[in-house]
């Protein structure tokens, strides 16, 4: 009984440690009666329920561990700049056609909201995102890359025009200067609103690429979740070396829709990082907290070192 009441008194405490507030004595609903009895209330952001093993964890310490789950392993996702800031030396990025921003060639409009509207409302969840990639120089470890990420806040990381123009510039940089080429893919696909001048972006994405081939320049993709649609059937795939997350999702139709036109159950971890590992799609699976030092590594390979 003491134990017991040590341990409650212990809890509250913990909680009123981290900035929290306890909801200790029950409340009375004067249109439905006794509700919640005992139930306790923790200030948002504070605790986060991991979405793969249901553990609870400590937020703070989570954004000491990248966004990975210390139980299962789980690699939730983290914003672009949070990206960034893991694998780019300090104060060495400078971003690259940082004024490009889409127009609406089509005058697109879908229950009622133009397309206009729907980059108005990105730009905002986006902080300030122009779209769906951004691009420039940096150093990694000291080796002078050019490289990119895909927006995923931004239309879901969707390929417009500005973005397969972006992707195409920083490659021919790449080109010019010599310097191996890195793309972080986090993308849905085309996008739908600018029909099919963003699939015509595959095409010319893909060719600037074989520009890359052809020089000898390594263009290394690194694939996280998702990587999905007309980017998975693009820049994402035609990597020297590929690498991928855990557990991303990598594939050009979602599971879901596969099995609805088969009409069959797929694999356990279909279209997985694990499963395309297997199957050879992919060349190295790296843990977010060592993707620095192995695309160091990487770079080694192809003679770039500091």
């Amino acid at each position: 009984m003491i134990s017991s009441l040590y341990q409650r008194t212990l809890n509250v405490f913990k909680v009123l440690w981290y900035g929290g507030q306890v909801e200790a004595m029950a409340w009375w609903s004067r249109k439905q009666g006794l509700q919640n009895e005992g139930k306790r209330s923790v200030p948002k952001g504070l605790w986060i329920k991991c979405q793969h093993c249901g553990e609870t964890l400590f937020e703070a310490e989570l954004g000491e561990n990248q966004q990975v789950c210390k139980s299962c392993g789980y690699h939730i996702r983290l914003s672009t700049r949070e990206r960034m800031d893991l694998v780019i030396d300090v104060d060495s990025f400078k971003e690259k056609d940082a004024d490009l921003s889409p127009n609406d060639p089509l005058s697109f409009q879908i229950d009622e909201k133009k397309y206009t509207q729907s980059v108005e409302s990105a730009i905002k969840k986006s902080n300030g995102m122009k779209d769906a990639y951004i691009a420039g120089e940096c150093t990694i470890n000291g080796t002078k890359v050019e490289i990119g990420f895909f927006v995923f806040e931004f239309m879901g990381g969707s390929m417009g025009s500005v973005v397969g123009e972006k992707i195409t510039r920083q490659m021919e940089r790449a080109l010019k200067n010599k310097r191996p080429c890195i793309v972080f893919c986090a993308s849905g696909g085309a996008r739908m609103q600018e029909g099919v001048l963003s699939l015509m972006q595959m095409a010319k994405t893909s060719a600037a690429r074989a520009e890359l081939k052809k020089a000898d320049i390594p263009y290394i993709p690194v694939l996280l979740d998702p990587t999905t649609g007309g980017v998975a059937a693009s820049v994402a795939m035609l990597g020297d070396i590929t690498i991928a997350e855990p557990n991303a999702l990598i594939g050009f139709a979602g599971p879901r829709v596969i099995e609805q036109t088969i009409r069959q159950k797929l694999p356990e971890g279909f279209q997985r990082s694990e499963f395309l590992l297997e199957h050879g799609l992919v060349d190295m699976i790296v843990p977010r907290a060592e993707l620095k030092t192995a695309l160091t590594r990487v770079l080694s390979w192809f003679g770039y070192s500091k």
